[in-house]
Order: C-alpha cells, then structure tokens, then sequence
C-alpha cells in the first residue's frame, strides 16, 4: 500500500501558492510529487476549466511526469486543453507548426543537428562547422574560430554559410534554436488584443517551467513574455544544475531574472529525500553558498545510510581503471547490483577509463567509430545507452554508403520519413557480426578484416574508394576494442545522468580540470570552472547511499578540507590508489 504524502511546509506552500513563482529546489526535493499535488490543487478548484502547461527541458522528465500523472487520474485522455512536453515541443507545436516560418511557404520541419553540417565553399578549401558562424547576423563567431585555429580569410565560407542558411529555410528546416528565434518574434509582435494573445491566456491557466536551469536567454524572454500576458508561471529550478553553457544556457542570467518576481513569490524547497546525511552534506558544501545561506537537509529513507562519502585519490596523468576497480568493491560491500551503479565524468572518456571500458580513441575515425559503437551497445546496462550505441552504428553505416556526404544523420532521416525505425533490426544484426572476440579475430586487425568483408557490399556502387580505404586501420583501434570487463558498472556522462538517481555514484574528476574546479570552490576566482564546479554537483547528488568523488591525488587534501563538515564527523573518508 502506498505511504500517503506529507508535505513538508515548505512543499505546502509551493502546493497552495497562487500566481507566479520562482521556485528554487535542492537535488531531491520531491518535486514531480509537488508537481502532482499541484495539479491536483488546482483542478479541485471551483469551476476550473483551463489548462495546465507542464514543461521540462528532457524526454526523461516528461515521461515521468506525464505517467505519474495518469495513473493518478489527473490527466484527460485527449489531453488538451492541458499541455505536457518538453519546452522545445511546447514551442513547436503551439507557436511554430501551426503559423509556419516568417518569409518561407513551405511546411517547417524539425531537423535538430543543422549546425552541424559543414561549410566548404568549393573543393579543397577546410570545411567548417556551420555553428562557427551566427544564425543571426551571419558573421564568424571569434571565440568558436579561436578554438579550431582558423585564422585564415573566411569570405567564401561566410558567403556559403548564408546560403545555405537561406536554403534551409526555403525548405522549411529549422533546428531548435531557429524554432526559439521564430517563436520569441512571433510573441514580442503581439499585444493584449491580438487573437493569439487571448487564444493563449484564455487556454492555460497556469505553466510550470520545471528545470528552469536549462533555460537560455531566448527562453527565459519567452517565459517572461507569458508573465507580460498575465498567464502564471511557476518557475522551477536547482540554479546550481545549470550544465548547459554550451548550448546558451543561463547562470547568472537566471539570478537577475529571479528579481522580477519580488521576495514575497520566491519560495524555496531545502529538503532532500534521495540522499543520506552524508551526501547532502558534501553536495551542500558543492554549492558556493553567500552568507547566511541554508544547507540542505536529507529527509528520505536514506537518511540514516551510515557509508561516508569516499574521495578516491589517484596518481597519473589520466584516470586509472582502479577507481572503478575500488567503487565496484564499495558498491558489493552494500550489496548493490552494479549495473545500477554508474561511474560519471564531464566526458564519457574519462568515465570509460576508470572503468577499463573500450572507448573510441580514433578521433572520429570510422573503423573506431564503428568498434566503439559495437562495443558501447554490448557494455551499456541501461536503455539509453543501448539506444545511442546503435544510432551511432546507424551514423557509421550511412557514413559507409555515403547518405551522409551532403546531409546531416537528422535531415537523412527527415527525409526518408522512417518513424517507426525500421533500421534497428539491421543494426542489431551488424553489431552482432561484428561483435569483438579474441579467440575469433585474434588481434584488431583480424577484427578489421573481418568487419571489412562484412560490409563492403554496403559501399555505393560505382564509388571511387575501397573497402580498405573508408575503414583504414588506425593504432587506437586496439584500444576501442578493448573486450569491457565484467564488473557491470556502465560509463555515462554528467549531462546524461541529471534527472536520475541511483544506489551509488562514482563522479570522476580529470586533471585537466581538478585543479581550477577546487579553486573556484575555494576562492570563488577562476570564474571559468564554475560550469565545471555545477557539474561535480550535479553527478554528486544524483547518488542516494554511497557517493565516491575521484580526484588527482595532487587536489584530495583540498578538496577533503572544502567539504568536510565538523557537524558531519566521520561523513567523508579518503583512500589512495
């Protein structure tokens, strides 16, 4: 029998608070319960008839949302005049689908790797990544040139990449970020009389903004624009999980966007339910707090879990597979199943490394493309990453035919019109022939040859390459088939695992990072690790019994210093490798 919910007093008031909000929410606060009990507030009320707006920024958030919501009978089957989705969809399919793009006739269509086709504006010049140049303007952008080392004259690829931008709206294609850009004009062209405007304020009664960290400007101009109209929006968000500065998203932007809504409607939710003391005790101390501010408190089942936090100690230049070797032991001691139990990093290198994995070392190299795409499906424990193991596959194999020499994987795929993936049996198929054994192949070149029979009849016919030389042998290769060894711990990155909680967390921290990390924890300097510093926190409180942070052993003692906690005697342990 299900425990019925207590909210804590703070959870009431989110519950019960009417009109806009800004809510902030540590690691664990319950909020999809909140979520839910809301809904529930608000539907019971006397006479309400419009709908609620639940937006989040994954596929994984929503769905969980949207099943929690169901089984408690809160949401009508069609679901309008409701709306459940992520923000990118929101956006889509209430103010982009239906009015079309600004300047273009033909039917948009939502292609989300766009900018990552490259400018080459004729043979023999380097081909450049469309995101180096400004969607906007259409003008380089210096910081993006700086980091590929173009320092030569661009007036050629500036003059495709404008039209090629223009050609992609003549075909109706638009990423996510066009999709805000129209969407946001579409808005600020409005007022209070405009049939849209009232078209929206009469159908949604309330919108809940739910990981608002993800928001970039552009969204956060949107959310502001629904304030304007007069709709409430409760904004919800850990400012401390925003992991997103790659793609525009906001840190201190979300800081000054929280002064809009006045101290009386920025409510607060300290309590953690997932972690034990000991965790929430060190995530809390993650955070670079102001004065006066208040730690989390754990309040869960796993409260009371008497393991300390472990900072694993490591030598080298890169991370050894003993720190895997050692959180697999801590995690048998608890008698976890391991394959619960991830080991997270900034990038998947890292985390494959401390657990031994096969990781593909050929720097977009095919052959070690297609050997890391076989080896991650068969050493990934969880759906996800199985599916993105054989999407990989799938990039490889269309790379091989030559689908992909003037499309992006998405566009090929928008074209072919394929919803119901009828690729997968085939791919599944490959990975099996192709999977890596020893005794088989003997070395990686036995592998290669191999993979070579199997798929030069996929080479376009009349093509001008062979077999050998579009799957060229390269000297990591032997790395990236690497057979995973047998613990059953899966390798993820930070940004795949927010959202989740598990068991135990292994966060490994690289040394090209640790260091300036722990110095902006401990100084509040170094300003360009504070993304870095987000992300240590946002791996660590994902853990509910045991967490273990890998350092380089030059850092441990540091690090050791900033989170302990002398009200937290015996929460945290360190162990040299």
């Amino acid at each position: 029998m299900m425990k019925a919910f207590m909210p804590t007093d703070e959870q009431k008031k989110v519950i019960t608070f009417d009109g806009s909000a800004f809510v902030t929410a540590c690691p664990g606060a319950g909020k999809t319960r909140v979520l839910i009990e809301r809904a529930r507030h608000l539907l019971d009320k006397k006479g309400w008839k419009r709908g609620i707006a639940f937006l989040s920024f994954t596929e994984v958030a929503v769905s969980e949302l949207d099943a929690r919501l169901r089984r408690e009978g809160l949401l009508p089957s069609p679901v309008m005049p409701h709306f459940i989705g992520t923000f990118d969809s929101f956006l889509w399919r209430v103010l982009v689908a239906p009015f079309g793009i600004p300047g273009s006739l033909a039917r948009p269509r939502l292609i989300p790797d766009l900018e990552l086709r490259e400018v080459q504006p004729y043979e023999g010049a380097r081909p450049i990544p469309l995101n180096c140049f400004n969607r906007v303007t259409g003008e380089a952008i210096p910081e993006k040139l700086r980091e590929l080392k173009i320092d030569f004259n661009l007036k050629a690829h500036l003059t495709t990449a404008k039209k090629m931008r223009a050609r992609f709206k003549e075909r109706g294609e638009l990423d996510y970020q066009d999709a805000r850009l129209v969407a946001l004009g579409r808005l600020k062209a409005l007022n209070n009389d405009s049939p849209l405007t009232k078209s929206l304020v009469a159908r949604f009664g309330e919108i809940i903004v739910d990981e608002a960290q993800d928001c970039n400007p552009d969204d956060l101009g949107i959310i502001e624009w629904f304030l304007g109209a007069g709709i409430p929006v409760k904004v919800i968000c850990d400012p401390n999980q925003s992991i997103y500065g790659f793609r525009g998203g906001v840190s201190t932007e979300l800081d000054a966007f929280a002064t809009k809504f006045g101290d009386d409607r920025r409510l607060s939710l300290t309590g953690n339910f997932r972690s034990s003391k000991h965790i929430v005790a060190a995530v809390s101390r993650l955070k670079r707090p102001e004065t006066g501010h208040a730690y989390d408190e754990a309040l869960g089942e796993h409260r009371g879990e008497p393991s300390p936090v472990y900072l694993l100690a490591y030598k080298g230049q890169s991370v050894p597979s003993s720190v895997g070797t050692h959180f697999g032991s801590l995690v048998t001691q608890l008698k976890i199943a391991a394959k619960e139990c991830p080991v997270v990093a900034a990038t998947r290198l890292s985390a494959s490394r401390a657990l031994g994995l096969p990781v593909d070392s050929g720097f977009g190299h095919l052959a070690c493309r297609l050997a890391a795409a076989v080896g991650d499906l068969y050493s990934s424990f969880e759906l996800g990453g199985r599916q993105e193991a054989l999407e990989q596959m799938h990039r490889v194999v269309l790379t091989l035919e030559g689908h992909l020499t003037l499309k992006t994987y998405r566009q090929h795929m928008d074209a072919l019109g394929d919803r119901h993936q009828s690729w997968r049996p085939e791919m599944l198929r490959l990975c099996k022939l192709l999977r890596y054994d020893q005794e088989k192949h003997k070395d990686a070149d036995g592998w290669l040859d191999a993979a070579r029979g199997i798929l030069k009849e996929r080479l376009p016919s009349g093509g001008d390459r062979s077999i050998n030389q579009v799957l060229r042998r390269h000297e990591k290769l032997a790395e990236a088939l690497l057979p995973p060894p047998l613990h059953g711990h899966s390798a993820r990155t930070i940004h795949s695992v927010k959202g989740a909680e598990f068991p135990a967390v292994c966060v490994v921290l690289s040394t090209a990072k640790a260091k300036g990390l722990i110095e902006h924890l401990e100084t509040g300097t170094n300003h360009t690790m504070a993304e870095e510093l987000r992300k240590l926190y946002v791996g660590a409180s994902r853990a509910q019994r045991l967490l273990a942070i890998a350092t380089p052993h030059t850092q441990v003692k540091k690090l050791e210093k900033l989170l302990s906690n002398p009200a937290n005697s015996g929460g945290l342990r360190v162990v040299n490798l």
